[in-house]
């Protein structure tokens, strides 16, 4: 994820200040016909000029430069030639490319800015510093159009990721072949198992563009790590799905100072802490989702964030950061009893939270053979 300004990382979430900064304002989807679009790309982007050239050029080619496709380059307040380069981008292919400037709110806002100005069917983020596989994007576009000729409502689109580690010549795919059905529309009833390591990221969702827009995104400005939001608030929303078995989205991992860079999520701890409290409280899991599965799939995700916050915190030498850990883990027991029970006294749960220094050295260890197994960092 490319390195979004931060202007006030300890800053308390406003969701009002947010949508009166960056409102999500209703535009109709345009109508099959002329100028329609069957999907919009959103590309958030702060000081990309180094990057967002392959970022666009994969989706123009993939697509074949295709008319019913549109690119919305978000300039998230950049400081570099992100916003000229944005415009030349717009002026080479215009009813393709449409650029946003806006002042500077992060990656969500950025985000929230792409679907606002969105016109296509459905919408997905690609982040500038990645980019799009060409055949899969084909295949993607024929499977979306023939659900537009079949009027066939599908709310939520799947593939599968790349992590690419350009320096190092390796990537690993995240695939869904043992947890979803493929080719078949099918439901949250349908889905099976997912590991770990399996989790459905903001890299391997397209969700209809209404589907985003009928419920608030709870995205903080300034705030990394929203994709987890974007990738968990709205999937109670979707009945409708599809899994395609294609590597579509390349995920570049290695550039110092990413977000999810190990040294760099250890500073921005409070900022884990933050999206994790939003997906604390989006839902009562087990009130709020009648549908187990995707119950099930919520509760192991929401885990992992609770991992996550408690890995980092023994890796932080913050003063006073055991205390927030431990108020966190008190305000989602005080939040709903269950979800507490579920996250921490789980084998996730007590394996990143086991007592006394050689409980933290084995926990940390964990983490670093997890790491080194499955290449999220």
């Amino acid at each position: 994820m490319p390195n979004f300004e931060q202007t006030s990382p300890a800053a308390a979430y406003d969701i009002e200040a947010a949508r009166a900064a960056f409102p999500i304002k209703t535009i109709s989807v345009t109508p099959a016909g002329e100028g329609h679009k069957v999907i919009s790309f959103g590309i958030p982007s702060y000081n990309a000029a180094k990057d967002m050239d392959h970022c666009i050029s994969s989706i123009l080619e993939g697509s074949k430069y295709a008319p019913d496709v549109e690119i919305i380059i978000v300039d998230d307040g950049s400081q570099d030639e992100t916003g000229s380069k944005a415009d030349e981008w717009e002026a080479r292919y215009p009813g393709i490319v449409r650029v946003v400037h806006q002042e500077n709110g992060g990656h969500g806002m950025a985000v929230r800015a792409g679907l606002r100005e969105a016109h296509g069917t459905y919408y997905k983020v690609v982040d500038s510093d990645d980019w799009l596989d060409a055949s899969a994007l084909s295949t993607m576009l024929t499977i979306l159009r023939g659900f537009e000729e079949r009027d066939l409502r599908v709310d939520l689109f799947i593939s599968n990721y790349v992590y690419e580690k350009v320096h190092e010549g390796t990537h690993t795919t995240i695939s869904y072949r043992m947890a979803l059905p493929r080719k078949k529309v099918f439901t949250w009833d349908d889905i099976g198992r997912f590991r770990f390591d399996q989790n459905l990221l903001m890299h391997s969702l397209c969700y209809r563009t209404d589907v985003l827009r009928a419920h608030e995104l709870p995205m903080p400005p300034h705030t990394f790590y929203v994709d987890n939001i974007y990738a968990y608030v709205p999937l109670p929303n979707c009945k409708t799905l599809y899994y395609a078995d294609i590597d579509l989205y390349r995920y570049f991992i290695g550039r110092e100072g990413q977000s999810v860079n190990e040294a760099t999520m250890v500073k921005r701890l409070d900022q884990q802490y933050r999206i994790t409290r939003i997906m604390m409280e989006s839902y009562h899991l087990y009130e709020d989702v009648p549908q187990e599965k995707l119950r099930s799939y919520m509760m192991g995700y929401f885990t992992m964030m609770m991992a996550i916050c408690s890995v980092f915190t023994k890796l932080s030498d913050k003063p006073g950061i055991d205390d927030e850990l431990t108020a966190l883990w008190g305000d989602l027991r005080a939040y709903d009893e269950k979800m507490y029970r579920k996250a921490r006294h789980g084998v996730i749960g007590w394996g990143t939270n086991l007592p006394g220094k050689m409980g933290e050295k084995t926990t940390i260890g964990m983490y670093h053979l997890a790491s080194k197994i499955f290449k999220f960092n």
